[in-house]
């Protein structure tokens, strides 16, 4: 089975990005599933049902979330009424939404995704170490293939987590820092890891925002208004290559691809 993961997706130019390259991608690699880290889609900070639409008609079948969440109001029917839209499953019980879904492929295995938020530098939500094997055991109930999307800060809890996860999920591939990271690797029980996926959007940047207003607030402490950059637009993500009788993973590479 032949999986996608896109980086977080930020502002109109990220969304721009899938639109035009997932369905090249879909044909190129004969991509059975693609998942994408969603919430920096509208406007840069959160997303809405609007961009969300936008997000699933380029041919994204799941999108997952982190610490921008909330940040656009309108989430919340999202939350409530869109079975492919993850929120983390370490947020505390009667939280509105769901951390995992199965998602069917016709033909072929169904695969899972599972969205866990880091501790670390980060808003403090549920122990995600704790909360996680529960969410496996019943994920593996119904199908070996299972993609974490952990949303976190620090490279050491990404990793982690994906270490103690090794043998029980197919791959485990970290957003957050709009950073690729260059540690692609298979563990010794079949789990995929790579500690951040990077970021689809503006590259001509400062983790997509335009560059000038950050380096002033660095400069002089005062709040300034971010807007999202314009500029050298890529889709990052990874390619996973899973079989999906076992889950496990058979290979894994990185995706850098400019937008035409």
């Amino acid at each position: 089975m032949k999986i996608l993961f896109i980086g977080d997706i930020v502002g109109e130019p990220g969304r721009r990005a899938v639109k035009t390259l997932v369905p090249l991608l879909r044909l190129q690699h004969g991509l059975e599933a693609v998942v994408a880290n969603g919430e920096n889609s509208a406007g840069g900070s959160g997303i809405t049902p609007k961009t969300a639409e936008e997000i699933f008609s380029a041919g994204v079948d799941a999108i997952t979330t982190g610490d921008h969440l909330w940040d656009q109001k309108e989430v919340s029917a999202l939350l409530e009424s869109e079975p492919r839209f993850l929120r983390p499953l370490n947020y505390p019980p009667g939280t509105v939404g769901q951390g995992s879904h199965v998602f069917p492929i016709q033909g072929k295995a169904s695969f899972a995704v599972l969205n866990l938020q880091g501790r670390v530098f980060m808003p403090t939500l549920d122990n995600p170490f704790a909360v996680v094997h529960a969410e496996v055991a019943h994920l593996r109930t119904q199908t070996r293939v299972i993609l974490v999307d952990f949303h976190a800060e620090a490279t050491s809890e990404k990793i982690a987590l994906a270490r103690m996860l090794d043998g029980q999920v197919s791959a485990v591939v970290g957003t957050h820092t709009h950073v690729q990271t260059a540690d692609e690797q298979i563990f010794p029980g079949g789990t995929a890891f790579l500690c951040d996926a990077g970021f689809t959007g503006p590259h001509e940047s400062v983790l997509g925002r335009d560059i000038e207003p950050v380096i002033r607030r660095f400069v002089t402490h005062l709040p300034q208004r971010f807007e999202v950059a314009r500029n050298r637009v890529l889709l990052q993500g990874a390619l996973l290559d899973v079989d999906e009788q076992t889950g496990r993973t058979r290979g894994i590479q990185r995706v850098s691809e400019p937008l035409p």
